[in-house]
This record gives C-alpha cells, sequence and structure tokens, in this order.
C-alpha cells in the first residue's frame, strides 16, 4: 500500500489511543523499525525515544527474539490455558519467580498491564473474603498515580487530575492520600506519612489494600520519590494488616536502575504487576504475583477458585517471547547500559533548566523527564520532533524520554538535542 492509501484508510476507519476520531493530530504511518530506528512509510529515519511506551527495552527485530517466535510459531501459537499447561508458560512463571523479591511465589498471567491491576485487585478482595473479612472491598492509593484503563484500575487512578475524572461517578469509590513530597534520594519523615497513616487509622476495616508505582509514578505526572517513603508505606501496610500492591508494570525490568523499583527500598510487596518490557515490545502479556499463603487462601477459601481466565493467558507465544527478553536483559550489561544512559540523560537535558517555562528537570535511570509550566500544544510539538528525525510522545506538560536500554552514545545525543531545542522555542 502507499503512504495515502494507508493514510486514507486509518482516518476512515482507525481510532487511536487518547484521541479522537478525524481528529487533526497527526499520526505517521511506519514501514519497520530495527535497532533503535523507526522507518517512516514516506522514507523519514526517526531515533526512538519511547520504547513504544516502555516496552521496547531490546529496540525492535532483534535477531535472538525473533528467533525465540519463529521457534515457537513452529509448534504451538496458542492454546486455552484452562486445563491444559506448556513449557513456556510454567518456565516463564518460573523465572519471574527467581527474579522477584520473596516470597512472591504463584503466578496469575494476563493480557496487559491494566488487566494485570484488575487481578490483583481481585486477588486483595477475595484473599479477605477468604480470611472471613468481607468488608474489605476497597483501597488506598496515591493521588497523581496511574494504574491503567480498564475500570477496576482507573478507580485507583488520581480521580482529580487523572486521565479518568469522566467516569469517576460510574467507577468505585477508593482512598486517595496525596503523593510523597520526599524526592527520591531523600529520607521520609513522619510529616510525609501523616496522611496515609490518618487515613488507615479511620478505614483501614474496609481498606484490603494500598496500591502504588513504587519509586516512580508514571502517566500520572513522571515522579520520583523517596525509597524510604516506600519502605515506611510496607511497615504502615503490616501494622495495620493490609496488603500492599506494587505495581511495576512501568518500572519493572530495569528502567528505574534496579530490576524492580521496590528493590530501592529492599521491601516485597504482597502482590505485585508487571506487564510492558516483559516480552520486549513483541507481544501483550503481563503477569500478578502474589504469596504462597495469598494464593493458599483464596484456594482454600469460597469458592474454592480464583475468578479471573482470560482467553488468551499464558499464550505461548507470548510466553516465549518473555523467556526470549528476560534472557536477553540478563545477558547483556543493562545496568552499565542504564546508568550510561542516565549520566548522558542528565548531562545533556541539564541545559533546559536555564528557563523561565521550565519547572523541573529530573533523571532516575533511564527515564528523563522535563515538565514545564503550561500544558504543551501537542500537535505542534509532536510535529516539531518528527521534524528532528525524533520519535518523542509528549503528554500535558511533559516532554520525557524513556529509549531502549541499546541506545548509544550518538543516538541518545540526537534525542536529548531535540528535547532542547523545542523546549527552547516554546514561550
Amino acid at each position: 500500500m502507499t503512504y495515502q492509501q494507508i493514510m486514507a484508510l486509518d482516518q476512515a476507519h482507525v481510532w487511536h489511543p487518547y484521541s479522537a476520531m478525524n481528529s487533526d493530530l497527526p499520526v505517521y504511518p511506519v514501514a519497520s523499525a530495527d535497532g533503535v530506528h523507526i522507518q517512516l512509510a514516506d522514507g523519514r529515519t526517526l531515533v526512538d525515544g519511547m520504547s513504544s511506551w516502555w516496552c521496547a527495552i531490546h529496540g525492535y527485530n532483534h535477531p535472538r527474539m525473533n528467533a525465540a517466535l519463529q521457534a515457537q510459531i513452529s509448534s504451538m501459537s496458542h492454546v486455552m490455558f484452562g486445563g491444559l499447561t506448556h513449557q513456556p508458560a510454567a518456565e516463564l512463571a518460573a523465572r519471574l519467580v527467581e527474579l522477584t523479591p520473596s516470597p512472591l511465589q504463584s503466578v496469575f498471567f494476563a493480557d496487559s498491564g491494566s488487566v494485570a491491576v484488575e487481578v490483583a485487585m481481585k486477588m486483595a478482595i477475595q484473599y479477605w473474603h477468604a480470611e472471613h473479612q468481607p468488608l474489605k472491598q476497597h483501597f488506598l492509593s496515591l493521588r497523581s498515580g496511574y494504574h491503567g484503563d480498564t475500570f477496576g484500575a482507573m478507580s485507583v487512578c488520581d480521580p482529580v487530575t487523572g486521565m479518568h475524572t469522566l467516569f469517576r461517578e460510574a467507577l468505585n469509590e477508593q482512598y486517595f492520600v496525596p503523593p510523597p513530597a520526599c524526592p527520591f534520594g531523600s529520607e521520609c519523615g513522619d510529616e510525609d506519612l501523616q496522611p496515609m497513616r490518618q487515613t488507615l487509622v479511620e478505614h483501614h476495616q474496609q481498606i484490603a489494600a494500598v496500591i502504588l508505582e513504587p519509586i516512580v509514578q508514571g502517566a500520572g505526572g513522571m515522579r520520583f520519590y523517596s525509597a524510604d517513603y516506600l519502605r515506611r508505606v510496607r511497615e504502615l501496610c503490616d501494622e495495620f494488616g493490609l496488603l500492599l500492591i506494587a505495581d511495576e508494570i512501568a518500572t519493572g525490568f530495569g528502567r528505574s536502575g534496579r530490576l524492580f523499583a521496590c528493590e530501592y527500598a529492599g521491601i516485597s510487596p504482597d502482590i505485585m504487576c508487571v506487564g510492558k518490557a516483559l516480552t520486549g515490545g513483541y507481544l501483550s502479556l503481563a503477569a500478578t504475583l502474589t504469596t504462597g499463603s495469598i494464593s493458599g487462601a483464596i484456594s482454600q477459601g469460597e469458592p474454592g477458585v480464583f475468578m479471573h481466565g482470560p482467553t488468551f493467558m499464558a499464550n505461548p507465544l507470548a510466553c516465549a517471547a518473555g523467556l526470549a527478553s528476560i534472557d536477553l536483559l540478563l545477558d547483556s550489561p543493562w545496568q552499565q547500559n542504564v546508568g550510561r544512559i542516565q549520566y548522558q540523560l542528565g548531562a545533556e537535558l541539564a541545559p533546559c533548566t536555564a528557563w523561565d517555562h521550565v519547572r523541573d528537570v529530573r533523571v532516575l535511570g533511564a527515564i528523563g523527564v522535563v515538565e514545564l509550566d503550561q500544558q504543551l500544544d501537542m500537535k505542534s510539538v509532536q510535529q516539531q520532533f518528527v521534524d528532528e528525525n525524533v520519535w518523542i510522545r509528549p503528554f500535558g506538560r511533559l516532554i520525557y524520554l524513556m529509549p531502549p536500554y541499546i541506545i548509544g552514545e550518538a543516538d541518545l545525543r540526537r534525542l536529548t538535542d531535540a528535547v532542547v531545542k523545542v523546549v527552547s522555542r516554546i514561550k
């Protein structure tokens, strides 16, 4: 198909994420992708600064990933997971248990990050039913958080400033406390915990779990907060008899500089959600992990089963991609790569701090953020980045970079140079 034919069909029929039909926001047909480069159908090549919404950590068209998928499809592309199992799922579950904090040991596979959060919330509620505490039906979350787009996940996203305010009256009512003001690298004082402690004092009998994004609040604002805060939240959950759900969908598999962001605080959650980079961006797959005591209580309580079962749960192709991606990550010097990216992002985004319209510049691991004091003109800014031959997708007041870990110095400089240039033009 020609560029014009693709665009005509897209404009007539395709509804893009967070967009309107017949929107004037530009879309760019892609012909191929390789390494850290996206080849547009019009012949232009862009350096990818987004890792395709943070999942393509190894870049595109990786030969080891391709080979793993080709080998798997030759034997089995899909089989239902009810009453059946297969090696890729069993092996991937064992690998996830090995890598994540102890005592997580039971793995429930899901289709996407949002569904993994739904599963985690259902696990928490069903666990407390099994423990004869059926009033624990609600959740405590941090404001400025983001946990997904399905109804349960939306209910624990920020109810005021989040992207789902339209649905507020249709969602289950949850409890919220302000996000921690203590930045990453600092200690957390009693005053930082006071709102959460007070909420738990008043409502712990109705709360099944605290759910949060460890260390990095992602799509809710790209904020980095104190590991000490996370450690003390774990202590509060233990004190008040609550579960802790760690949403590691964005942070898992090295993005923050640790394999999982919980490691910064040295804590283990009761339930952990992973996704995005799990398959290196090849196929949609997520997982919800929990402890043996939680899975055991659910299995022994009424109705004696966990009430969830996605059609494409543990798809063999996706599980094979997950195994290949994890092996590729662990076989690589990923910590050195992420550290190198962090250093370069910090140095090369620093000029943005000189302008009055820039509120903050912050970097952690392979995440670089420039926060402005005003909402961005998405159409204009997106086009400017493409004109600079880079793929950067800003939102709200934020221009951020989350490149693949394999990116080299020259390509990363093209990204940071483009950010500095575009930010300098904003008035």
